[in-house]
């Protein structure tokens, strides 16, 4: 089992954890950053020793403490259009957990090209959201929920805030559907939201279909290749995306 996480930050720290933890044997951490104090709260792989370390090599050291046999291969770049495809066909599933609505659009548009499975995750505030995809599967993908890039700047973690423990269940279900799906258990379409203010129904599941008209995964595909302007858009929060109620 390979799996790529792209985005180690407050998505991909739990993501990654739980993946060692449930015995992955090679794992892939994409991420140019650094490990910044503001953010030990929810990127619980780090310490104040890890701040202005590089993360993907941060993160490593501290997976292959909790595993010693895992094999962490550290790519430390983020996903571009240039890399993308490359990249993405190392693994056998991809986890997205990116900063900004272009890395995320773009993990999608590869891992459909290259017929790799991505659980996409994204939270804000007190909620969260995770999408399962398997192109192998016939779809749902990410462009049939939330079609193209925004076209107006979304809000950042600073001004929006986000809530740590829903970053970490939102890791954690991103995890736990990436391990269904290597187990041979079809989750392709599952949408899992998460409501931190919700004390009676904190999780949500329910499954979505493919949209016929969709651009990367319908009838009538029109995206076939990584083009790179394709990509430019907004950053918003470091695991911000839309989310649905």
């Amino acid at each position: 089992m390979k799996v790529l996480v792209v985005g180690v930050g407050g998505l991909g720290c739990p993501a990654a954890l739980a993946l060692a933890e449930a015995g992955v044997l090679i794992l892939g951490l994409a991420d140019d950053d650094s490990v910044d104090r503001t953010n030990l709260h929810r990127q619980i792989l780090f310490s104040d020793s890890d701040v202005g370390k590089d993360k993907a090599t941060a993160a490593r050291r501290a997976l292959v403490a909790r595993a010693s046999s895992l094999d962490v291969r550290v790519h430390g770049t983020r996903l571009l259009p240039h890399n993308a495809v490359e990249l993405v066909r190392q693994y056998d599933l991809v986890l997205e957990g990116s900063d900004n609505f272009a890395t995320k659009f773009l993990a999608a548009d590869a891992c459909a090209i290259a017929r790799v499975p991505v659980i996409h995750g994204a939270a804000i505030r007190w909620r969260g959201t995770v999408l399962a995809a398997n192109p192998s599967a016939g779809g749902p993908c990410y462009r049939c929920l939330f079609e193209d890039l925004p076209r107006e700047d979304a809000p950042n973690c600073a001004e929006a805030g986000v809530i740590g423990p829903v970053v970490g269940l939102t890791g954690a279900l991103q995890a736990d559907l990436g391990l269904a799906l290597l187990a041979g258990v079809e989750v392709a379409g599952e949408l899992v939201t998460v409501d931190g203010k919700n004390a009676a129904n904190p999780v949500r599941r329910r499954r979505v279909g493919r949209r016929p008209s969709c651009p990367l995964c319908g009838t009538s595909p029109t995206i076939t290749s990584i083009l790179e302007a394709r990509y430019t858009g907004a950053p918003t929060c470091d695991s911000a995306t839309p989310t649905m109620q």
